[in-house]
């Protein structure tokens, strides 16, 4: 079951599958194309890929691994808390409450997050506003992430029926205390897969990092490439650092959501087709 979006019907399925397959032919001529390309040029001799077998290139890397997920970690911690007040203001009925949450959520969903880091490092400093490199790029990576957020939970809330929250009104329940105990603990765990995608989004937009030079991981890459002059094959170890870190967090979003799935499908195929007369 989905609540974002209507599930696709058979006919649709066999479509995506057939684009599937062929896309994934495409990539792989394509891969294959690459990969003769680069041996044409020497590029995949064994003398040029054996320096990333050392420790301390390692090392190195893994210090730039190290910064990503700090950064996308503080990043987390403060724009999931702040993405669900946005949601929550922007659902309210007080237009002092739902106008700002408006102005801030489409504002910042709009402006590229490469402009905002350019703000911080060369307009606030002029203001006397100049934090460390973390915060330079971890302020707009929180504001960006913040209202890609608001729109996920804002989803997961209008996609409830409306008598979840009747009922608790029914019941003598203040609105704000419908929207803590009823609204938000459903829509929460209604659109949580696709929160734990945007972490992925998150992950590849600290790679921006390097325009104010924070030590992460395309970072550290480009200071290696000026020391190993190895620039195709330090960048396809990074690549394949990302596609690692980033497919485990897809599969765990995927797992996620076929967990949460399974329970209420289940629970409908339990249900006998008709119910047996119970005996007095």
């Amino acid at each position: 079951m989905s609540f974002l979006y209507d599930v696709p019907g058979p006919v649709t399925r066999r479509r995506i599958r057939i684009a599937t397959a062929v896309t994934a032919l495409a990539i792989l001529a394509l891969l294959g194309f690459a990969a003769w390309q680069l041996n044409q040029h020497d590029q995949l001799d064994a003398e040029r890929w054996t320096p990333f077998l050392d420790v301390d290139i390692i090392s190195y890397l893994l210090v730039g691994l190290r910064g990503t997920v700090l950064a996308a970690g503080v990043v987390a911690v403060m724009a999931f808390p702040l993405g669900v007040l946005l949601a929550v203001a922007r659902t309210s009925e007080h237009a002092a409450l739902r106008v700002p949450a408006v102005v801030f959520i489409e504002l910042f969903r709009t402006v590229p997050v490469l402009l905002l880091i350019f703000v911080m490092l060369f307009a606030l400093p002029r203001y006397g506003f100049n934090p460390s490199v973390l915060w330079k790029l971890v302020i707009p990576l929180t504001v960006a992430n913040a209202a890609a957020i608001a729109e996920i939970v804002r989803a997961g809330i209008v996609t409830l029926p409306r008598g979840q929250s009747e009922a608790g009104l029914s019941l003598g329940l203040r609105r704000a205390q419908v929207v803590r105990r009823i609204v938000l603990p459903q829509a929460l765990r209604n659109v949580t897969p696709s929160l734990v995608s945007q972490v992925v989004s998150l992950l590849k937009d600290t790679s921006l990092g390097y325009v104010v030079a924070f030590t992460e991981m395309l970072y550290r890459a480009q200071v290696l490439t000026s020391y190993n002059r190895l620039l195709i094959q330090t960048y396809v170890v990074v690549t394949l650092v990302y596609l690692l870190v980033n497919g485990s967090i897809s599969w765990f979003a995927a797992w996620l959501r076929k967990r949460l799935d399974t329970p209420a499908d289940v629970a409908v195929a339990e249900v006998p087709a008709v119910l047996p007369v119970m005996s007095r």
